[in-house]
């Protein structure tokens, strides 16, 4: 009898190393699994960053607008996104130029945007870049994201 106990405690030894180094592998496993999510929340976050800056830069145009209400119905605040600022100093002018301004440094060198008034509507559109967006989404090449606002002075 005491030689079948003995026999059977080093039949067991190394048994408790292989579950502890199984333990780890699957330990590992999750904590690989966790730092992914951590990547693709960062990215995330970056990215809806972004969105608001841009919610906040087509606030300030609306604000500016509303401040020189009748040059915005008039259209002296009407620019598209394609072309530079005409020389000058109203008022109209200096908030448009400042805004682009700020857009580009909010949203990097690519963000631009235009304002377009119809009388009373005004629609407000925000261009950007956003390189980490389309690298969450996979296969997606477009990387230029864009906000329109439509607001009534």
């Amino acid at each position: 009898m005491k030689d079948r106990s003995a026999h059977g405690r080093r039949a067991q030894r190394g048994v408790g190393l292989i579950e502890v180094l199984i333990s780890v592998l699957v330990l590992s496993f999750g904590m690989l699994g966790l730092a992914g999510l951590q990547l693709w929340s960062l990215r995330n976050n970056q990215s809806s960053m972004e969105r608001s800056l841009a919610v906040v830069q087509t606030h300030s145009i609306v604000d500016a607008m509303r401040a020189d209400r009748s040059n915005a119905i008039a259209g002296n605040f009407n620019t598209d996104a394609t072309e530079s600022e005409s020389e000058g100093s109203t008022f109209a002018l200096e908030s448009l130029a400042n805004w682009r301004e700020s857009l580009i440094d909010a949203l990097g060198p690519g963000a631009t945007g235009d304002v377009l008034c119809d009388e009373e509507l005004c629609t407000i559109t925000v261009r950007w870049n956003d390189e980490r967006a389309a690298a969450a989404l996979e296969g997606s090449t477009d990387t230029q994201l864009e906000i329109t606002t439509q607001v009534r002075l």
